[in-house]
């Protein structure tokens, strides 16, 4: 029997203890799911590279004619309906996939309803089954090696990138965005981004 590990009691920064921030992409259709772990802040840029790998590592392979692509997200946070910062990086990926990319949030005290709550990132929280995470690549293995008796499957990777806090972005730049919103809607709570560089490549409707 292997000794009993020491660890703190309250969830508190440690700084010798490295950060790890699950940030996840869960496609219910095939139950699979992309968890981007972040070691830095948790900011609308982490939030759409975690988006930006899931769909290099899972997305593109399984939907290659896409066109379109729909994001459920909750209202706040990192993703919230009205951060600038993520609407301005989610026009980056835009531009460089290029897919029109819909982002449908819940709307306050509903996101507990987003199926990547309790059908991704609950099976890893029962996967952990109390192991200290004292180390960033327990956590990323911890979660590759999350299943369910449905058949979900998880890929992950530790993101040791820099994400800058406090970042503003002007007017004159949400000007520059290509963002649509179903007629008579005034709450940024479904908006459509698409891309602003053409391509020469056809796009094929799916």
């Amino acid at each position: 029997m292997k000794p009993p590990v020491d660890v703190n009691g309250h969830d508190f920064s440690d700084p010798k203890v490295p950060k790890a921030i699950p940030d996840g992409v869960y496609d219910p259709v095939r139950n699979t799911g992309w968890v981007n772990v972040g070691a830095d802040h948790d900011t609308g840029t982490l939030a759409v590279e975690s988006l930006r790998q899931g769909w290099v590592h899972m997305g593109q392979e399984a939907y290659p004619n896409a066109t379109e692509r729909l994001i459920t997200a909750d209202g706040g946070g990192s993703k919230g309906s009205r951060l600038r910062l993520f609407k301005r990086e989610l026009q980056k990926f835009a531009d460089e996939t290029p897919l029109a990319i819909t982002v449908s949030h819940y709307p306050p005290a509903t996101s507990t309803f987003n199926k990547i709550e309790h059908r991704l990132f609950s099976a890893i929280s029962s996967h952990w089954r109390g192991r200290p995470l004292i180390h960033d690549e327990i956590v990323v293995n911890r979660i590759r090696h999350t299943t369910t008796k449905t058949g979900l499957r998880v890929q992950a990777a530790l993101d040791t990138g820099t994400y800058e806090t406090g970042m503003v972005v002007n007017d004159k730049e949400m000007a520059s965005l290509k963002i649509e919103r179903p007629e008579g809607q005034n709450q940024p709570w479904n908006d459509t981004i698409r891309p602003r560089v053409k391509t020469s490549e056809p796009k094929i409707e799916c």
